[in-house]
């Protein structure tokens, strides 16, 4: 029983990503899953940004106040948390935005203010002082509450996109090299933001990471999503929109921060908005009828191979 409803989960999962050579077509999807985040003093506040960390199979989450990292099951379970010791003093505010995973168990978190990202290994139950971490400028724009707003690692080639909130928005790709003292940046802007028909933008993740899309015009693509606008966008690295979720029936809390898994899975985080508590939203794809007859061609053979072992 336990493998008929693992078939299911993942035939479910792939089937309406993998027939999509160029789109993974947000119109699909609904959602599935609604979570509660644990506040932990006020760490888990104003969630503002989430990534999906595979070889750990969790989440990693930071509240925009900037006190530290807090680790989640894909359910919102609180696992760990690690603290911001120390933020550089060149930021007053300690405004983290952005946050993606790198994988074992290396992190990087934007400040949104000094529009700098910061990298560094995750410590369950430690701290660690960003303003002594290996960084790296994204922009140079001024100091200012309109700044960078959402990073993402994309694994294929270890380039980064990020996202400015607005005045101007802007959509940028390139490496980082972190050291200390400042690295070396080649993010530039894609494409003139303006053309996304949003007001703001809020988060970015690279859509590469989907397994069914390796191989795919997809796997370049973008998801982005806007607080002002309500709306998660899937675009190409064009500025083009290929399709899109609306969010405005979800929460009355402000989602701010969305990440993938490799099934194709989204996850969303919100912050508390005058709750007690920030919140997880996951949205699924919904098979097409095509998944259903596999998932019945899969269920039978199942079956069978059962029926021949209790005999």
């Amino acid at each position: 029983m336990k493998r008929m409803h693992c078939l299911v989960a993942t035939l479910a999962l792939f089937g309406s990503v993998a027939h999509a050579a160029n789109s993974i077509d947000l119109s699909t999807y609904s959602v599935t899953g609604n979570y509660t985040l644990d506040s932990l003093g006020t760490m888990g506040l104003e969630a503002s940004a989430v990534t999906y960390a595979r070889d750990r199979s969790s989440l990693f989450f930071v509240g925009d106040e900037g006190e530290g990292v807090v680790e989640v099951s894909l359910t919102g379970q609180t696992l760990s948390s690690m603290a911001f010791s120390a933020w550089p003093a060149t930021t007053r505010h300690n405004d983290a935005e952005g946050l993606t995973y790198l994988g074992g168990g290396v992190l990087v978190v934007a400040e949104e203010r000094l529009q700098d990202a910061f990298q560094f290994n995750y410590v369950a139950g430690g701290s660690v002082s960003l303003a002594n971490a290996p960084w790296a400028s994204i922009s140079d724009y001024a100091y200012a509450n309109n700044g960078i707003e959402g990073i993402s690692y994309d694994p294929r080639d270890g380039s980064f996109v990020s996202v400015r909130q607005d005045s101007p928005m802007e959509v940028r790709a390139g490496s980082l090299t972190f050291a200390a003292g400042g690295g070396i940046s080649t993010m530039t802007p894609l494409f003139d933001a303006s053309m996304l028909g949003v007001s703001t933008l809020s988060d970015v993740q690279t859509l590469s990471p989907i397994d069914a899309l390796a191989g795919t015009a997809a796997a370049d693509n973008l998801l982005v999503l806007s607080l002002g606008s309500q709306t998660l966008l899937e675009i190409d690295r064009a500025g083009n929109t290929l399709s899109r979720f609306d969010l405005a029936g979800i929460t009355s809390q402000a989602i701010e921060g969305v990440t993938v898994d490799e099934l194709g899975r989204i996850y969303l985080v919100a912050e508390d908005s005058g709750t007690p508590n920030s919140r997880l939203f996951v949205l699924s794809p919904v098979p097409e009828p095509e998944t259903w007859a596999m998932m019945l061609v899969g269920l039978a053979g199942l079956a069978h191979r059962v029926r021949r072992r209790s005999v």
